[in-house]
């Protein structure tokens, strides 16, 4: 196969979350196959106005072994003209751009436009979502601006790919789920993470993991807690991108205080082990979603997931065989968590993970681009 150059764009080092992580390893399992890969970063990605969380880069994380170039400034055009002609320069076979909120579609789809390489590099935009999970004035021009000025498009569930048509003329799709995620350590002693994270062994966890958003429906998980066993906890591990009063005040309201336990502060990646080790499932009772990273952290930890009927949630959980499928509300979520205790299934459903994540791999995903463009 002819080594290609490949530029990825979007999130990467000392840029922290999942999309920073997931172009790592994407980048990593190009560069293994033997090819020229740089990583194309953000000096500013998000203005503080715009950003919820507590800071946007890693505090102890390390670089990966890649390339990488921090150029783009989300809200200056002239970073945009420099980032495309510094971009034209580099002579690439393939461009690849993340792209997952309509807000980076303009500075993206000016920094494509600008550096005249349609004609003679393949440009692919890998598509988190193209539909907002949170909605605000503009979006679909953004969005419509950044996947026009793309050849292809490769997205992680069947609904993003059908989004796309309602902004492309006959997009040009491939589609392949969220790889797993394996840069997150080994699973632990169940009891030793428990008591590491200070709580009582002899209780039951569920895992709601990642940053809290009003999409995500923490509010439903506290809804059904009520409903279950009094020795079923719950583990909020995740930074609040949403009102954490709002949330604090709903386990007071439940008179569940004593069985939320939240942890939140964005998790390193060398402490992630400690909270899925410590729990029996993982629940993400989401309103809207397209596909997630946190399902395949769970994967790699051979961990059942509940996911609620949305997006493409369901397109990785096999129902009653790896986790639930369950319609998005409390009753349904407390339904499947006393059948996931009253029957025993963690072991069996454990087992059937470790067997269903060997397809969803970072080298499978790595081939379809270069084969394919």
């Amino acid at each position: 196969m002819k080594r290609k150059k490949v530029i990825i764009i979007g999130p990467a080092y000392p840029l922290r979350g999942g999309i920073a992580d997931s172009n790592h390893a994407l980048g990593l399992a190009l560069k293994k196959m033997g090819h020229e890969v740089l990583m194309l970063s953000f000096s500013l990605q998000y203005p503080s106005l715009l950003f919820p969380g507590k800071t946007q880069f890693e505090q102890d994380g390390s670089s990966p072994d890649l390339e990488i170039h921090t150029k783009i400034n989300s809200i200056n055009p002239f970073s945009w003209i420099k980032t495309a002609f510094w971009l034209k320069r580099q002579n690439p076979d393939i461009v690849l751009t993340r792209f997952w909120i309509p807000f980076i579609g303009l500075a993206l789809g000016a920094v494509l436009r600008l550096s005249g390489l349609r004609k003679t590099a393949k440009l692919i935009a890998l598509c988190d979502n193209v539909i907002p999970h949170e909605k605000r004035l503009g979006d679909s021009m953004l969005t419509g601006f950044f996947l026009n000025a793309n050849a292809q498009f490769l997205v992680m569930s069947k609904s993003v790919g059908k989004d796309l048509s309602k902004f492309v003329m006959n997009p040009v799709v491939d589609d392949h789920p969220h790889p797993v995620y394996d840069q997150f350590g080994i699973l632990l002693d169940k009891q030793m993470a428990i008591e590491r994270l200070g709580l009582d062994s002899s209780k039951k966890y569920l895992l709601f993991f990642g940053f809290i958003r009003k999409y995500k429906g923490l509010d439903l998980l506290l809804d059904a807690l009520p409903q279950l066993p009094d020795d079923v906890e719950l583990i909020v591990a995740g930074e609040f991108y949403d009102d954490a009063e709002f949330y604090k005040k709903k386990v007071l309201d439940l008179k569940r205080s004593d069985r939320v336990h939240f942890y939140p502060d964005f998790i390193p990646q060398d402490q992630v082990n400690l909270y899925f080790s410590a729990s029996d499932m993982v629940v993400q009772p989401y309103r809207s979603a397209t596909q997630s990273g946190v399902a395949q952290i769970a994967y790699h930890f051979n961990k059942p997931i509940l996911v609620t009927r949305v997006g493409g949630l369901g397109e990785v959980v096999a129902h009653k065989k790896v986790g639930y499928v369950v319609d998005v509300n409390p009753d349904a979520i407390a339904e499947a968590i006393h059948d996931f205790y009253d029957e025993n299934r963690e072991a069996q459903f454990a087992e059937n993970v470790s067997e269903e994540k060997k397809k969803y791999s970072w080298s499978n995903m790595a081939k379809i681009i270069i084969e394919n463009s």
